[in-house]
């Protein structure tokens, strides 16, 4: 049985931060491995709030430079090294992002205690950026007011199921069905041959995770991220207020419905609110216009799909 996706959501909403509401930064656990998007201010705390251990950490995605984005990155890096981290740890972040941590290193005159490797992101379309053995990233190309990318997380296919049923009723032992799982047939010791299809049940499908903020209104992301499990989408704007999304670069949540439904996602999270709106439940209810199911991002909230 495969692991379950985990959204761990550690801030989302946008600009400054206040008492109850943090800047964007979330942690995605896929088969078991933990990858931080994003790094705003207050993260170290949210994480220690919800109980994520720093150093099962190895990959750090940043979506672009603006601060909301990556202000608490610096922070996190010397805490990895207060806790004396050995294992090196892998920066996904735009051009730029390298020079600002490598000065603000060297004028606070700290050393790492573990390798740091930055991956520059600059292409304008979409590139696959890692791919190992229990997932793939590659970019979605954003529209904001600077270079910006979102993120699709994918993993990677699980073994087949043991059909123990079936198994249990052949004179197959145990030390075999690790190479069943693996899609191997079996030969029994009376030389008959059992296909592989008849001992197995297919795996469960695969889960992928689409994250998008900031962008303005962009629907040719759509074939990048079809049939997604799940699209987290910025919604800093409502509908009301739209034409602040042409200056801004960023959508309302109509259009990070008309996304998720155009692309066949099968669940919508919604998040980079604007202060201005009191009431967020606005934006579920103007998502359900065109999309369903859809839900609102909190600060200290968990997502799972099995």
């Amino acid at each position: 049985m495969s692991s379950p996706l985990k959204i761990h959501i550690l801030g989302c909403h946008s600009a400054s931060p206040k008492a109850n509401a943090f800047p964007t930064a979330q942690i995605v656990e896929i088969r078991n491995q933990l990858i931080m998007v994003d790094c705003g201010e207050g993260t170290q705390v949210r994480l220690r709030q919800q109980k994520i251990k720093f150093n099962n950490i190895k990959h750090i995605l940043i979506s672009h430079l603006h601060g909301d984005h990556f202000f608490g990155l610096i922070g996190f890096l010397s805490t990895l090294s207060l806790l004396n981290r050995q294992a090196s740890l892998q920066i996904f972040a735009p051009k730029g992002a390298k020079e600002i941590i490598m000065l603000q290193l060297k004028f606070s005159k700290t050393s790492l205690s573990f390798p740091l490797k930055f991956n520059v992101l600059e292409s304008e379309n979409s590139e696959e950026i890692i791919n190992n053995s229990k997932f793939r990233v590659q970019t979605i190309p954003l529209n904001h007011r600077i270079y910006t990318n979102g993120f699709l997380i994918t993993e990677k296919p699980a073994k087949k199921k043991l059909n123990i049923e079936k198994v249990e009723k052949l004179p197959i032992s145990k030390a075999y069905y690790n190479k069943i799982v693996n899609g191997e047939d079996i030969v029994l010791d009376n030389g008959h041959k059992i296909a592989n299809e008849e001992l197995t049940l297919p795996p469960d499908p695969v889960k992928s995770y689409a994250y998008c903020s900031d962008t303005a209104f962009k629907p040719d992301i759509v074939p990048l991220i079809k049939n997604s499990t799940v699209l987290y989408h910025e919604s800093t704007f409502l509908e009301i207020d739209e034409d602040l999304c042409k200056k801004t670069k960023h959508s309302t949540a109509k259009q990070a419905g008309i996304i998720v439904a155009k692309a066949e996602v099968g669940y919508l999270i919604l998040g980079h609110y604007s202060a201005r709106y009191k009431n967020l439940d606005a934006f579920k209810q103007e998502a359900k216009t065109v999309f369903e199911p859809v839900s609102i991002a909190e600060s200290g909230k968990t997502y799972m799909f099995k």
